[in-house]
């Protein structure tokens, strides 16, 4: 008597000549689901360092390298005054930049204005203007990178 012979080789049969299941696990399926994860991951990261939806004008100035991280305050289409994500009132602006600039070093900190384009220049004017009250001197205004030509 011969084990192993015959068309299933080794593998044991079950009721009715059938043969029984293999426990294996597929590997190929997690890791194709793996991929799709972070591919949309890779995608979508960008999209959420934007806290705050603002239409940036364009300029064709490098980006400057920040040591520390940045104050930064946005103003959107509808003027609406947004300090780190937070929105803040136009009168309640000039006493949360003077609570930021008495934390750490006021003239070494940086802030990182962003503006909608469709916004009025007073308004960013108004914006810089408490800023330079408040002691933070250092202002970055932000632009979308392009390569359009004056």
């Amino acid at each position: 008597m011969q084990l192993g012979s015959g068309r299933g080789g080794s593998r044991r049969r079950g009721r009715r000549g059938e043969r029984s299941p293999v426990a294996e696990i597929n590997v190929t399926p997690l890791v194709d689901v793996m991929l799709v994860l972070l591919i949309i991951f890779m995608v979508t990261a960008p999209l959420l360092v934007t806290g705050v939806p603002v239409e940036l004008p364009e300029s064709r100035a490098k980006a400057i390298e920040q040591p520390e991280e940045p104050i930064e305050i946005a103003i959107d289409k509808g003027g609406v005054i947004y300090v780190d994500g937070d929105a803040v009132a136009s009168s309640d602006l000039p006493a949360r930049l003077e609570a930021l600039a008495a934390t750490g070093d006021a003239g070494e900190r940086a802030v990182v204005l962003r503006g909608d384009k469709s916004i009025d220049y007073g308004a960013m004017m108004s914006v810089m203007g408490e800023l330079n009250r408040a002691g933070l001197n250092s202002i970055s205004l932000v632009t979308t990178g392009s390569g359009a030509q004056p």
